[in-house]
């Protein structure tokens, strides 16, 4: 992975995702994926963008099944903004980075 984005897997997603104490966001995704490839850059540019303030990561659901079955992960990318161990924001299907910053602005406020 990136630089500041974390690899999440089914075995570290509750304590690095569940139980951060930061705004956390969970893109979903696979390799064969044509629109994960296409956001892939923008969500290395917004945790270089975030760090410090916003945890990313990336899980990958061909090789952990059991965490996007959990949140009905059935089409990607899915991006899922975590606050607090809870789901705040869900958002499906390749975004802008404009798009997603919104979204992750105006729930740092």
């Amino acid at each position: 992975m990136a630089g500041n984005v974390c690899a999440l897997t089914d075995n570290n997603f509750k304590q690095e995702v569940l139980e951060s104490d930061t705004l956390v966001l969970v893109d979903f995704w696979a390799e064969w994926c044509g629109p994960c490839k296409l956001i892939g850059p923008i969500i290395a540019e917004l945790a270089e963008e975030y760090s410090g303030k916003v945890k990313i990561g990336k899980m990958d659901t061909d090789s952990h099944r059991n965490t996007p079955a959990t949140y009905s992960i059935s089409a990607i990318p899915t991006l899922i903004l975590f606050k607090n161990g809870e789901e705040a924001e869900r958002m499906v299907g390749a975004k802008s980075k404009n798009d997603i910053k919104s979204v992750i602005d105006g729930l740092l406020e």
